[in-house]
């Protein structure tokens, strides 16, 4: 147990020095974090998933409310508003076009029969929250591509779970209707998004006299989470819901609530501390979320890595393509365009579904969990790699032949310097 314990302790130090070091080299601490898991778990043995138990799950969940909770209430409405096209067609084409890419190498490569080929594309749709959200706020990128990202690593995991649970549907019962999964995707985020900004107005209403009491620095989060888990019991995402909530925690006057307070109803924002406490704890469950990740990892043959490795570059080069149709190259720059085309690691979502087929006795189910598990760790590499080369001079002009858009000198610099 004391070794337990100076471990945690090491961890957290460990994880403040890897921070350190991203900003000036650009290696992503998130990486070496997953390194350092599959060093402990898979490798060595020291630890396994059993090892954590119930909890393991159950940190990867409140990891991913707590960053999108956190993240919410670093997003402008304004600047949300005039992302929202952007974030649709990067959105929906990157989901479409990689769910088609890897489904068919399932198909034909890894000889799954279609359906359970469609459920491995669909499982490695989207982008995870947990990886993209940490890395954009540590790159600094501008307003607009930087929630263009966070949008789409949210809506992203509900395409992909709604999707997963669709196709299970299908192969239980034999049939699937198109109009109750598109209604089920709609529902998922309108009411979500709905149930997330009433939550958040309500608790404006009440903080004030919240704080009357002592140590209540947590219950904003403990808040979130009751919003997260009524959001889910109710059928619908929970995680858009926790994002939603941000939002209105920090942009409330944009949404007119300030007129309530000629109500005489006193509205109390977040303060200072409020956000620096959030912050902390975005730190700490990233920290051990990714380490747990890693130990989570499943090693497959050589071959099924090939094909996991040969996945990830198909989408990653589709994505660059992608990119530079939904972010125009006259409006954002080289840097910010060339990082939104690297986030597209798979994590949190991706890792959770991938167990679903095989328990519902889906023919290859361990076929797909394993190639999911291979495929969130080759790409959480490659968008690292992809970072930390990007301030390279020979890489930036390949950026700029891909994107269509020349870095300026100011960029040039920025990125050059340690």
């Amino acid at each position: 147990m004391s070794t337990t314990i100076l471990v945690i302790g090491l961890m957290v130090f460990f994880a403040h020095f890897l921070s350190l070091q991203f900003r000036k080299t650009n290696i992503p601490d998130v990486l070496v974090l997953m390194l350092l898991g599959i060093v402990i778990g898979p490798l060595l043995g020291i630890v396994t998933p059993d090892d954590f138990g119930k909890i393991g799950s159950l940190i990867a969940t409140i990891a991913l409310v707590v960053i999108l909770f956190e993240s919410g209430t670093s997003l402008d409405l304004g600047v949300l508003g005039r992302s929202l096209g952007p974030t649709g067609v990067l959105t929906f084409l990157c989901f479409s076009v990689t769910a088609t890419i890897v489904g068919l190498l399932g198909h034909y490569l890894l000889e799954l029969a279609s359906l359970p080929a469609t459920i491995l594309g669909v499982t490695l749709g989207g982008t995870s929250s947990v990886v993209v959200i940490p890395m954009v706020g540590a790159l600094r990128l501008s307003d607009k591509p930087a929630t263009v990202l966070v949008l789409e690593s949210a809506l992203t995991d509900v395409l992909c779970i709604v999707g997963v649970f669709a196709l299970l549907q299908f192969h239980t019962q034999g049939g699937l209707e198109p109009g109750r999964v598109i209604g089920g995707v709609m529902a998922a985020l309108i009411f979500a998004a709905v149930i997330g900004v009433l939550g958040g107005i309500g608790w404006l209403l009440v903080l004030g006299k919240i704080r009357d009491f002592p140590n209540t620095i947590s219950s904003t989060l403990a808040y979130v989470f009751i919003v997260y888990g009524l959001t889910e019991f109710l059928g619908f995402s929970g995680a858009i819901a926790a994002l939603a909530l941000g939002i209105t925690l920090t942009n409330f006057e944009k949404l007119g609530l300030h007129r309530i307070q000629q109500l005489d109803r006193q509205i109390e924002p977040l303060n200072e501390m409020d956000i620096t406490f959030y912050r902390e704890a975005v730190f700490l469950l990233k920290t051990y979320f990714f380490v747990y990740l890693g130990v989570s990892i499943h090693f497959g043959e050589a071959f099924l890595a090939l094909v996991a490795i040969a996945m990830v570059v198909l989408v990653f080069v589709m994505r660059l393509s992608i990119t530079r149709i939904a972010l125009r190259a006259d409006v954002y720059s080289l840097r910010d365009t060339a990082f939104a085309s690297m986030m597209a690691p798979k994590g949190l979502a991706a890792a959770v579904l991938a167990a679903l087929p095989l328990q519902a006795g889906v023919a290859g189910g361990e076929v797909i969990r394993d190639t999911t598990y291979m495929v969130v760790l080759v790409s959480i590499a490659l968008t690292a790699m992809l970072v930390m080369i990007f301030p390279q001079p020979s890489v930036q002009r390949f950026y700029q032949r891909a994107l269509g858009k020349p870095a300026t000198p100011a960029e040039t610099a920025e990125t050059a310097e340690p």
